[in-house]
């Protein structure tokens, strides 16, 4: 093999290990705490090179045949990115959570869904094209709403301004779209494709100093404060599960396999996006549950297949193999 081919071979091999990686990246954060520290720079580039190589593995002809009938599309996002921290604002409020769980819990309300919601329905045997509609539109939206929201349930608890906020939101996700628009218009939809592999290798890449990144300073809090910390993983979990299983109560007269979809994409959402968005700039106590929700995000889609087969979800397609859930935040 010549020498100028082994990236791209190595690239594809990285691409087909998936959930080995995401392992590896969580597990190596806390394994290495120095490591961790050195890789916090990367934090931002990191997410948005994840979002620019998902909208590049965006099928555009899977998009448009979805939103040729958008009612459930735009029904599923107003839900997850108006309703959802509309309803969970005052009640947070009300509560009198300290600071950096009331911003991590209004991040977690107000934020799009991963960007591996597509990948993981297919493999879950779920509606993959549902799916990807959703996060495509949750992710035009997520600028002027969680902008709005900040707003109005957070005020000046984040250092950041709304407005700032939301022109970083616009500035991360129509810029990570628009690179992989003029990717793809200049190399074309079949290249695109063949490089399917090579891409899901650079998002394992991208992934690991993602969540390397976001593992600086847990091992601290573990020794100091492992009540806290297993307390977060709990309060992300159980978060993660409310929303997703409200987001089913309401969605399921739209049929079993859509309500399922929707459920998996309002349970996984992309915190990552919104703490890069300000640029690290939360309370320490919000860095803290942003690593801890990584957890639920990697592990829960693997957890709840088993009861997705006994509630008779469609079973997993033999096309659903070309997704690779690498890709998650």
């Amino acid at each position: 093999m010549p020498w100028y081919a082994r990236p791209a071979t190595l690239l594809a091999w990285l691409g087909r290990q998936g959930t080995r990686a995401v392992a590896l990246s969580l597990f190596a954060g806390l394994a290495l705490p120095w490591f961790a520290a050195a890789m916090k720079p990367l934090f931002t580039p990191s997410v948005f090179v994840l979002l620019c190589l998902a909208f590049l593995r965006v099928d555009p002809a899977a998009l448009r045949r979805r939103f040729a009938r958008p009612g459930l599309v735009l029904a599923a996002t107003a839900w997850m990115l108006i309703a959802t921290p509309l309803c969970c604002g005052p009640l947070l409020a009300w509560l009198g959570l300290e600071r950096g769980i009331l911003v991590a819990l209004m991040f977690q309300a107000a934020a799009p869904p991963v960007v591996a919601t597509a990948a993981l329905a297919a493999l879950m045997g779920l509606d993959a094209a549902l799916a990807l509609a959703v996060l495509a539109a949750c992710a035009a939206a997520t600028p002027v709403t969680a902008a709005a929201f900040a707003a109005l349930f957070l005020g000046d608890t984040i250092e950041m301004s709304p407005l700032g906020l939301g022109l970083h939101l616009l500035a991360m996700l129509g810029g990570a779209a628009v690179l992989a628009m003029l990717i793809r218009r200049a190399k074309g939809q079949p290249w695109v494709e063949r490089q399917s592999e090579r891409i899901d290798g650079l998002s394992v890449v991208a992934l690991f100093c993602f969540a390397v990144a976001v593992m600086d300073g847990v091992v601290g809090e573990v020794a100091a404060h492992p009540v806290r910390v297993l307390g977060m993983i709990a309060l992300a979990t159980a978060t993660s599960l409310a929303l997703g299983i409200t987001t089913a109560l309401v969605f399921w007269r739209a049929g079993r396999t859509a309500a399922l979809t929707l459920a998996l994409s309002a349970g996984l959402r992309n915190l990552g996006v919104m703490i890069a968005a300000t640029g690290g700039r939360v309370p320490a106590l919000t860095w803290l549950y942003i690593a801890m929700a990584q957890f639920p995000v990697y592990l829960l889609p693997h957890l709840i297949k088993p009861v997705l087969r006994r509630l008779g979800a469609t079973p997993v397609r033999r096309e659903a193999r070309r997704y690779h859930p690498g890709r998650e935040l």
